[in-house]
């Protein structure tokens, strides 16, 4: 039992951060709630993770709602923009679908959609965790999700299998896995594109200090 308790066994630090995982994901949960807050809720967790990753968190909760307040409008703005250009191609998959029939006309559109689908997927993983990172402009910060998403393509495959087989683990296998959800997710991603980061953006110290006095 002394042993279990003992904080420098590797136990009792996997156990910690799943506690952490957990109440990050309910904070992400409340703070999307409203839908158009997703986005800032999004970027909110993903600093807060990837302070974790580098072991220099400092109060989850306050960190999680500084960020969120400082991140709010152009999180937002990112989010309705991805949240549109996803419906617009949900739209046309729901009405290829329902039209599709075997000619080369339907076959090289369903081609186009689905390779649309894959690289809205890739910019969709690095988008808010570069902007919980980096100062950019809005276009900037899509842009350098792509180039990023498809430059460490074998990242961008492991990151998007994490977030696949937590959706298959909450809705086929155990339900209660939702509690862990998003914020085990962002974690996990956050340990595996921390060296990318550092590599996009120079010494992490530098960036740090930027990142901070930017945001102050």
């Amino acid at each position: 039992m002394r042993d279990l308790c003992n904080t420098d066994k590797p136990l009792f630090a996997v156990l910690t951060k799943l506690t952490y995982s957990a109440y990050l994901n309910i904070l992400w949960l409340v703070c999307s709630l409203p839908i158009v807050t997703i986005g800032a809720s999004t970027t909110a967790l993903f600093y807060v993770t990837l302070k974790m990753a580098e072991d220099r968190d400092d109060g989850l909760t306050r960190m999680f709602f500084k960020a969120f307040r400082e991140n709010f409008k152009p999180a937002t703005k990112l989010w309705l923009i991805l949240l549109a250009v996803g419906s617009f191609l949900a739209a046309d998959g729901f009405v290829l679908r329902r039209m599709w029939s075997e000619n080369i006309f339907w076959t090289l559109l369903t081609a186009v959609l689905i390779g649309a689908a894959i690289l809205y997927g890739i910019v969709l993983l690095y988008a808010f965790p570069l902007l919980a990172r980096f100062e950019n402009t809005t276009f900037g910060i899509l842009k350098t999700a792509f180039l990023v998403g498809v430059r460490y393509l074998f990242c961008t495959l492991l990151m998007a299998a994490i977030y696949g087989i937590m959706g298959y683990v909450i809705v086929f296998v155990f339900t209660p896995a939702f509690l862990l959800g998003m914020g085990l997710c962002a974690m996990l991603c956050s340990f595996l594109m921390l060296r990318i980061l550092y590599l996009i953006g120079g010494d992490p110290d530098a960036v740090h200090e930027e990142y901070d006095h930017d945001k102050n």
